[in-house]
């Protein structure tokens, strides 16, 4: 076996083996009574009939929620937040939705009870990534109990493909100017009010960085030359890139090659304290600066509600704006003429790396699907390729 596959399995979690205890300092410690016992021994303290089904689920939790299920490695605060209540809920709703007459113990939990709660979520029409999560979890469950492969594929329990297909293109266009937001002025006022959070709006502008990311972003420890980048020498587009640390743990450098990109991490170095410090305020912790964070553009009238955008939507300004650059012309999102193909997927290419994503195609949920040149005595209606998504090498 290879070097570079040897590191790469060397990653996966092996689930039998994993512990209750403190396998790294972001775990919670564990309870002192559980000193020295496996998840096993534990759990045999639980016994099924004479352990109310709840307070297993919560052993459960309190053992397994910090682990991701397939990798050697913890999750997010906000996983392990919304995975515990999605199963709370889930054992709950089988009872008062699903009409079952008791709550089943989690190691009982059967195909009927999965069944019976996926026609709950089809009444109530959840949307299909909303319903790929709930699976993901209750699949996360099943590793905890070792039922590895009980949870089936969506069509096993009679979802369509509508039902649980996430889609993956843009139909609406969520930029703040395609909704008349005067951006410049908006984020001027937020820097006014508060500069932690205009700073990190600049950056989401300029970068096209997640809402949490530009938070976390540090503007002087995040300032790397092309060298420490790792990226091939014909790759080089500045001489200074900014190292952003995304989803999964996923690094992308993005190179301050603009004057735009320039002037918004001057301004975050102007607004920290320290070398070393992020872009949220340095007394509370990263929960408390993203409720911050929301509710300052919630003050300014930056919500679908109000003005039809969030901040996610200044992320799309950026990306298709980086998408035009690059095209000639708007993406299909919003109207754009059609591209040559390989303009098009090399243009899509950027976006995806500049999002921090692996896939191409992960592009199109900013950009819109992929359009076909038409040639003449074409019957083509709608422009939209029918081919399957491209998938990046």
């Amino acid at each position: 076996m290879s070097d570079s596959s040897t590191s790469r399995s060397s990653k996966r979690r092996v689930q039998e083996t994993s512990s209750p205890g403190r396998s790294s300092q972001h775990q919670p410690a564990r309870r002192q009574s559980w000193a020295g016992k496996s998840p096993q021994d534990i759990l045999a303290h639980y016994p099924t009939g004479k352990t109310p089904p709840l307070k297993v689920l919560e052993v459960l939790i309190e053992l397994f929620n910090t682990l991701h299920t397939s990798m050697a490695k913890t999750v997010s605060h906000k996983t392990r937040q919304e995975r515990a209540q999605f199963l709370r809920r889930f054992f709950r709703d089988l009872k008062t939705k699903a009409g079952f007459k008791t709550v089943p113990d989690p190691r009982n939990l059967g195909q009927k009870h999965l069944r019976a709660m996926v026609q709950v979520w089809q009444r109530e029409h959840l949307a299909p990534a909303t319903i790929q999560t709930y699976l993901s979890f209750l699949r996360g469950l099943a590793m905890w109990m070792g039922k590895h492969g009980f949870v089936r594929s969506p069509d096993h329990y009679g979802l369509s493909i509508d039902e649980y297909q996430r889609h993956e293109y843009a139909s609406r266009d969520k930029g703040w100017s395609t909704q008349g937001v005067d951006i410049d002025t908006v984020i001027t006022q937020v820097c006014d009010h508060d500069r932690f959070v205009g700073a990190s709006l600049r950056l989401i502008r300029a970068m096209g960085l997640r809402r949490k990311e530009s938070v976390l972003f540090r503007p002087f420890e995040s300032i790397v030359p092309f060298e420490s980048t790792g990226l091939p020498p014909e790759d080089k587009l500045a001489d200074r890139y900014a190292k952003i640390k995304g989803k999964g743990g996923r690094v992308r450098h993005i190179p301050l090659d603009s004057s735009a990109r320039l002037a918004a991490v001057t301004f975050a170095q102007g607004v920290v304290s320290s070398q070393d410090a992020h872009m949220g305020n340095p007394a509370h912790d990263l929960r408390k600066n993203l409720r911050h964070f929301d509710y300052v553009l919630t003050k300014f009238g930056i919500t679908v509600r109000e003005r039809g955008v969030t901040a996610h939507g200044l992320r799309h300004e950026a990306l298709i704006s980086h998408y035009e650059a690059l095209a000639g012309t708007a993406p299909p999102v919003r109207g754009g003429q059609v591209v040559p193909p390989e303009l098009d997927r090399r243009a899509r290419q950027s976006v995806s790396r500049l999002a921090g994503h692996a896939r191409i195609r992960a592009s199109g949920a900013y950009l819109g699907a992929v359009q076909v040149q038409r040639h003449p005595g074409s019957r083509d209606v709608d422009g939209m390729s029918d081919a399957p998504p491209e998938r990046s090498s």
